[in-house]
């Protein structure tokens, strides 16, 4: 998909990933417009603020219908609580997850599929991470979440298919954001995963692998679709050590 003169809608556009997914966009030649629950928190160059909370299905029949030129659809907005399944004091955290983060992304989904389509097909982006792949106990209900996702994005790429709209996951490991401020260990460039999705965009790819860390959790899981699991099961047993 060529970015020069497409029309983009990046949800989450106010700060870490989606900021850089929006000025990257900008950059390349493509009209933006940025989602965020308050759209006074959107301050880039050329990122047309638009009130868009993905949980709220107001807000997202709104982005839809003010925003009816729109060839490529970013779905970035996500919540991470970073709590387990079963230990976590509520289900709140795991409910919001999902709302956000499964829910919120279909909702976005099916009002804009119309849209795309009447605009000639364009391209759906699914920002997911390589806890899509496997579960990391300490954060489970934001694994399960994004596995939904994962799922979700295969399931629309079937049924976008016939109207000639690309749909592609985006797998990365932990990125230098408000989100994960408070994880300790290496984290990648906003800017630098920003640069592989776009570039994956414009090479019509169905999966992008937007860091080292997703390349490394591919070619383990490769080498044995259970790999992971002592190392997680290993994190657990630590925890509070």
């Amino acid at each position: 998909m060529q970015l020069r003169g497409a029309v983009a809608v990046v949800t989450g556009a106010n700060r870490g990933l989606g900021r850089a997914l929006a000025r990257g966009l900008v950059r390349r030649g493509a009209r933006v417009y940025g989602g965020a629950r308050r759209p006074d928190s959107i301050v880039d160059p050329g990122v047309v603020p638009v009130k868009l909370d993905v949980t709220s299905a107001l807000d997202v029949a709104a982005a839809a219908a003010s925003c009816g030129d729109v060839t490529l659809l970013v779905n970035n907005a996500g919540f991470a609580a970073f709590t387990p399944l079963l230990e976590a004091p509520s289900m709140d955290n795991a409910r919001r997850e999902m709302e956000t983060n499964y829910f919120g992304v279909l909702a976005m989904c099916r009002a804009f599929a119309p849209v795309l389509a009447r605009n000639g097909g364009g391209a759906i982006v699914n920002i997911l991470s390589v806890v899509s792949w496997f579960n990391a106990p300490m954060q489970g209900s934001y694994c399960a979440s994004k596995a939904a996702a994962l799922s979700l994005t295969d399931g629309i790429r079937h049924e976008l298919r016939g109207q000639g709209t690309r749909v592609t996951g985006v797998h990365a490991g932990y990125i230098d954001t408000d989100m994960a401020a408070g994880i300790p260990g290496e984290k990648s460039s906003p800017d630098a995963v920003a640069t592989a999705v776009l570039d994956g965009v414009e090479a019509g790819v169905d999966e992008v692998l937007a860091d080292k860390r997703a390349h490394d959790v591919r070619s383990a899981l490769l080498r044995d679709p259970h790999g992971m699991d002592g190392a997680m099961r290993k994190l657990w047993e630590m925890r509070g050590k």
